[in-house]
Parts: C-alpha cells; sequence; structure tokens
C-alpha cells in the first residue's frame, strides 16, 4: 500500500529533526535488501521440496550422521548411523504417509490465507468435506509452533476478550463426551449476566510492528497465574506494557521488567498511550470466528487464533504470508493424528 503525500512530508519532517546517529540508522535499515518472497513450489516431490529447505536429521535421535538407504514408494529414505533406525525426509511433518501431491498442499495453503470455507476448499482441491477439515487442523497445529518463538518488544498492549463456550459438532452417538448443559442456537446469550464459567477468556499480547500472542487462559475473568500462562516468554524485558485496570497486569509487568502503562475505566488515552490496536486485534479475530466462520468450537479455538494472528494481523501481502506459511508448517516437527485431534478436551484450560 503506497503511503500519502502527507505522510510522506511526516517521515521528511521527522528525519529532518533525528540526530545524525538516529539518521545514520534509519538509512542502514533503509538500504538494506528486503528479502525476497519465496518463489512458488516448483518441486514435484516432497523430497524435493523439503531438500530444498533443511538437511536431513534423524527424527529420532537428532543425530546428523545419516546415510541414503533406499526408496520406497518412490521416495528417499535414510538409515541413522548412532541410532541405527530408518526415516524419510516427511517423518514428524504434517506431510508424512500423505497420498496427496505437493501442488495440492500449496493449492490447500492459499485457499487458508484466502479464509476460504471449507466446501470451497475441498472443491478447489479435489477432496472429501472430512479431508479438508482434517487438514485445516493439521496445518493450524504446525502452526502454533510458530507463535512460541514470538517476542513483543516495544509497546505491548495487553488485553483479554472472550467467547461463549461452544461445544460446537455432532455429539449424538459420541460414548465419551456429554453435553454440560441444554443445547441453544449458535449465537445465543449466557444465562448469567456479565463474565462467568460460561464464557471462555482469550488473553492476547500485540505490539506496533503487528507480532501478536494469543491463547485461551481460563473461563470467566483471569488471574495474574492465569493472564501470565499466555504472556510468560512473550514479552521482552524492557517493553512498555499498555494495559487496562487489571491489577493482574501490573505484577506481570514487575516479573517482565517492563514499563507499565495503566488506562483507569472511563478513560481510553494516558499520557498518549492507548489499546486501540488491541481494541482492532480483537475486532478482526471475532469477526473472522463469528461472522466468518459462523462460530468455531472452544476445543478449536487456539488454532483460530494462531490463523488469525498470520492472515489478518501480521503484516506483509497474501503472498509472502502463504510462503511463509507453507515454508513452516511443511517442514516444521509436528506430528498431528486426526484420532487424537477428536478425542481433544472440550474445552482447552483448567476448569475451576
Amino acid at each position: 500500500m503506497a503511503i500519502t503525500p502527507s505522510q510522506l512530508e511526516i517521515l521528511r519532517q521527522l528525519f529532518a529533526n533525528a540526530t545524525p546517529e538516529q539518521k545514520s540508522d534509519f538509512l542502514t535499515w533503509v538500504n538494506k535488501t528486503p528479502q525476497a518472497a519465496t518463489s512458488p513450489v516448483t518441486a514435484s516431490t516432497f523430497d524435493a521440496f523439503l531438500m530444498e529447505r533443511k538437511a536431513p536429521v534423524c527424527p529420532h535421535c537428532g543425530s546428523v550422521h545419516i546415510l541414503k538407504n533406499g526408496h520406497a514408494n518412490g521416495r528417499q529414505r535414510f538409515v541413522c548411523k548412532d541410532c541405527r533406525t530408518t526415516f524419510g525426509f516427511t517423518n514428524n511433518t504434517i506431510l508424512h504417509q500423505s497420498k496427496k501431491d505437493l501442488s495440492v498442499w500449496s493449492l490447500y495453503i492459499g485457499c487458508m490465507i484466502q479464509k476460504m470455507p471449507l466446501r470451497k476448499t475441498a472443491k478447489a482441491c479435489k477432496m472429501n468435506l472430512a479431508t479438508a477439515f482434517a487438514w485445516r487442523h493439521k496445518v493450524l497445529d504446525a502452526l502454533t509452533n510458530m507463535m512460541e518463538s514470538v517476542k513483543l518488544d516495544g509497546v505491548v498492549e495487553c488485553d483479554e476478550t472472550y467467547e461463549l463456550v461452544s461445544f460446537k459438532g455432532n455429539h449424538k452417538n459420541s460414548s465419551t463426551f456429554q453435553m454440560p448443559r441444554k443445547p441453544r442456537k449458535r449465537g445465543g446469550r449466557a444465562s448469567k449476566r456479565g463474565l462467568s464459567k460460561e464464557q471462555v477468556c482469550v488473553t492476547c499480547g500485540v505490539n506496533l510492528g503487528h507480532q501478536s500472542v494469543g491463547r485461551i487462559s481460563n473461563l470467566g475473568k483471569p488471574s495474574c497465574k492465569e493472564l501470565a500462562s499466555v504472556l510468560d516468554g512473550h514479552v521482552a524485558e524492557g517493553a512498555v506494557m499498555v494495559t487496562d485496570s487489571h491489577r493482574g497486569y501490573c505484577k506481570l509487568a514487575d516479573a517482565y521488567r517492563a514499563s507499565h502503562i495503566r488506562i483507569p475505566r472511563k478513560r481510553h488515552v494516558v499520557n498518549g498511550f492507548n489499546i486501540q490496536l488491541m481494541n482492532y486485534y480483537h475486532s478482526a479475530l471475532k469477526g473472522m470466528i463469528n461472522w466468518h466462520f459462523r462460530g468455531v468450537a472452544t476445543k478449536y479455538l487456539n488454532n483460530y487464533v494462531v490463523w488469525h494472528n498470520l492472515v489478518n494481523f501480521a503484516r506483509g501481502s497474501d503472498e509472502e504470508k502463504e510462503c511463509t506459511m507453507r515454508d513452516f508448517v511443511l517442514t516444521t516437527k509436528c506430528v498431528s493424528v486426526w484420532k487424537k485431534n477428536l478425542a481433544r478436551e472440550p474445552i482447552p484450560c483448567k476448569v475451576a
């Protein structure tokens, strides 16, 4: 997106008032050649794709002392000299035992970047609807690993948002799950006013660089410990935390050695700081979950938060996001078995 003439004039004024060191740092950053987006998949096989992006390492013991060990079904096999086990390029990735071509995976990830519904995705990729649903959560399970390395620095806005607990899905023939309440229509209301155990709390943190973390922390109003279960390890030392009046953030700011700007009730700005970027983040997240996908089951909510972080909130073009998503999820270590997905906890947090 091109900047406007007024925005360009602001940049010129800021540059003119900067110190010589700041000007030098800025020019060094501008002159850096940006990393080009990865071109679309050209490799015709899984082996060729993975070979371009990583050296083969034993998935069982992590050893690099390996030898080629023939082929199976047209795919290269290896043997580890240390633990003597055999493996292929796709072991411990979501491509393991996949019977679809690499081009289908690339097309499927492109559909996810466009947030296409499952039925349209299944039709575009020429697959069964159940397979499309299984693939969605295989990809998102792998993408969750990307959030573990996010470090929020600079101005970090933290807040919570709430969604009604949802047991969306067909449970008529389930032998392990029983509805803890009477069914209600999609988009219904909680039986109690205000915050209660009927609402799931999603604790989130974002910075001005559009990096973000978010995950279910608890049911109802969160405690300091429950907020920390999401934010621990993600807020950089020396950051400026901007939060609402929740007391738990005061303790977290001290623990993270971060400055703390606390916005009191009925106020929106304190010393020029606000949490409007976080409000936008929550609005886009709710729009994706409640409007675009017409609600999601609580047991899958964490996956949709991660999906939102990349597709709706992160900076970059759709092409860059697609390349990032494809290269990460197809090569990162993640074993996602569909039978285990079906057996997920209906509420993925500790329930008091």
